[in-house]
C-alpha cells in the first residue's frame, strides 16, 4: 500500500460531536481500496441503516493543488449513518478509511441517480445485492476532485469488466 494511502487524516471534533477531517490534499488522489474492503463497507452501512444507528454530521475539508480548499458536508441522516458505519469498523482517520467511505457515498449517490446501475443491483427485502463488478469499479475507479465518480467513465470501466467477465465464462 502506498505512503499515501496509509497517512494520517486530521480529525478535528466540535463541542457537539461532529467531527471534521482535513486532508492535504483533494479527494481525486485518494487511493483505490481493496474490493472486500468496500462489500463490507457496504454491509456494515446497511446494518447501521436497518439499525437506525444515525451518526453524527461529518465535514471534509480538502486542500487542493491551487491552494484552495474544498469542503464537503455530510448532514443527511443516511449519509451521516453510513460514513459512521465505515468509521466504526475501518476508522476514517486514514486516507484509506477516508477513500473507502467516499467511495461508498459515491456509489450509492451513482445507484440513486444513474438509471443504468439497475442491472448491476438486485433489491430485495433483505436489501440490495450489488454487482461484483459495480463493487470492484467502485474500488478503483478514480475519484473526481468533488468526491463524487465521473458517470460516463464509471459507466465504461463497468462495462468493460462486464465484458471480460462474460467472455472468459465467469458466471454472470
Amino acid at each position: 500500500m502506498s505512503e499515501r494511502a496509509q497517512s494520517l487524516v486530521r480529525v478535528v471534533q466540535a463541542n457537539d460531536g461532529s467531527v471534521t477531517y482535513l486532508v492535504d490534499f483533494g479527494p481525486e488522489s485518494l487511493p483505490p481500496v481493496r474490493t472486500a474492503d468496500l462489500a463490507h463497507a457496504w454491509e456494515a452501512a446497511r446494518q447501521a441503516a436497518s439499525g437506525a444507528e444515525w451518526g453524527l454530521p461529518r465535514a471534509f475539508r480538502f486542500l487542493q493543488e491551487d491552494g484552495t480548499t474544498l469542503d464537503l458536508a455530510l448532514s443527511d441522516e443516511d449519509a451521516c449513518c453510513w460514513a459512521a458505519a465505515v468509521d466504526q469498523t475501518t476508522g476514517m482517520q486514514t486516507t484509506y478509511g477516508l477513500s473507502l467511505c467516499l467511495r461508498l457515498l459515491a456509489l450509492v449517490d451513482l445507484l440513486a441517480r444513474a438509471p443504468w446501475t439497475g442491472a448491476h443491483c438486485r433489491i430485495a427485502r433483505a436489501g440490495a445485492t450489488l454487482d461484483p463488478v459495480l463493487v470492484r469499479t467502485a474500488a478503483t475507479a478514480p475519484l473526481t476532485n468533488g468526491a463524487d465518480f465521473d458517470e460516463s467513465l464509471f459507466r465504461l470501466k463497468v462495462g468493460r469488466r462486464a465484458a471480460a467477465r462474460t467472455a472468459s465464462g465467469a458466471p454472470a
